[in-house]
């Protein structure tokens, strides 16, 4: 072991025998009673030593044995430590990658923040290089969460749309007007291997044409008519649910934008439930959506750069950490942002007792006095609006 403090958490001492890690309320951490030569101890923990010479050098600032033993455990035990050699084969063949490294450290940075053992954030980042996400949708919010996705180090990330790319398309990170007049999905797919940092590692066995094969870690539903965000066809949905993939929505409409809610077949509430739970709130809702499926309109749908940007990089993020193996707040949930006031907020999307994925069977009894509230800001905790009953992971 090759023991780090981690370099994302600035450091700073409040008094002469407190030190405080970062800044930030959501992972800054004080940690004491700290002496000055604990303190000089702690610019050696940089990663170039291993213990027994960390323990030489320990001896020569005349502090007792077992002191380097004792702070490292300390700072493991607080999820302040990494291990610069750590993390087993995948995280070495990543390291060996210089400039692909390069391209990720803020993003290693950032997931040593929340994964606290020492090593696990470099396995994260090599772990996500095996998953495999679909992108439905190759529009101003579907593009942009593809290329974040790849850019962030997943390594698998498909685009599927149809039609050519029209001027409105065209969005920073994401479409470039170069691609106007080309297939959506062939640009889209060119976007998402400029970002990519690195080639995908390949995968073994024939490559299925089917779009729930066996494999898929996540489907981020992103269609550029926010109709079939706003009020997703359940229909639609079905072979998703059947085969068992995890999905999220993102989009925007009429000026309203929409990421939500992720869905985990048989545990969390889906398409089915919210248009369920609709109903029974509004009798009028089906005659409603009947209408806007049917009326096509050929004009040009809402949707500013700014607006499409912050939906695209908040799905991102959910997406990322679903894939991480964390459970987002998207998770039975919708966060709804407008123009033009960009104030974020969440309504909880239950499962319902009559729809046919069942997931409000397993829910049963498992809702708490905590998630009858109706929703909370960004500013908050937002509530799981389901107890998961199982452990979800994406699959590598």
């Amino acid at each position: 072991m090759h023991p780090r403090v981690k370099p994302a958490l600035r450091r700073g001492w409040r008094d002469l025998n407190t030190v405080q890690f970062g800044m930030a309320p959501a992972h800054a951490m004080v940690l004491g009673p700290m002496d000055t030569a604990t303190g000089s101890l702690l610019n050696l923990l940089d990663g170039t030593r291993g213990l027994p010479l960390l323990r030489d050098e320990a001896r020569g600032m005349g502090l007792p044995d077992g002191h380097v033993d004792g702070l490292v455990e300390r700072l493991a035990g607080a999820g302040l430590l990494d291990d610069a050699t750590g993390g087993g084969p995948a995280v070495d063949a990543l390291r060996e990658k210089h400039k692909v490294m390069d391209r990720l450290r803020p993003d290693l940075a950032s997931l040593s923040l929340v994964a606290r053992g020492p090593g696990d954030a470099p396995r994260r980042l090599a772990a996500r290089r095996s998953l495999r996400v679909q992108v439905r949708g190759a529009g101003r919010v579907g593009t942009v969460i593809a290329a974040t996705l790849a850019g962030a180090g997943v390594g698998h990330v498909d685009v599927r749309d149809g039609g050519c790319v029209e001027p409105w398309d065209v969005a920073p990170g994401g479409l470039p007007v170069e691609s106007i007049g080309e297939r959506r999905d062939e640009a889209a797919r060119r976007a998402v291997h400029r970002a990519a940092p690195d080639r995908p590692p390949r995968r073994g066995g024939a490559k299925s044409t089917e779009e729930e094969q066996p494999g898929l870690s996540l489907v981020v539903v992103a269609p550029r008519d926010g109709l079939a965000v706003h009020a997703p066809d359940p229909a639609v949905s079905e072979p998703l649910i059947d085969s068992g993939t995890p999905h999220l929505y993102a989009g925007v409409v009429e000026g309203t934008g929409i990421v939500g809610p992720l869905v985990l077949p048989g545990d969390t509430a889906c398409a089915g439930c919210l248009d369920l739970g609709r109903t029974d709130r509004d009798p009028t809702w089906p005659r409603l959506v009947a209408q806007w499926r049917s009326g096509r309109t050929r004009d040009v749908q809402a949707c500013d750069l700014a607006l499409s940007a912050a939906v695209a990089g908040l799905a991102a993020g959910h997406a990322l950490a679903f894939l991480d193996g964390e459970t987002p707040t998207s998770t039975g949930a919708r966060w709804e942002v407008s123009v033009p006031g960009f104030h974020w907020h969440a309504e909880p999307v239950w499962q319902h007792p009559a729809c046919t994925c069942a997931a409000a069977e397993r829910a049963k009894g498992e809702h708490t006095s905590d998630d009858e509230r109706p929703h909370e800001t960004m500013s908050g905790q937002q509530p799981h609006a389901a107890r998961l009953s199982g452990t979800w992971r994406a699959h590598v």
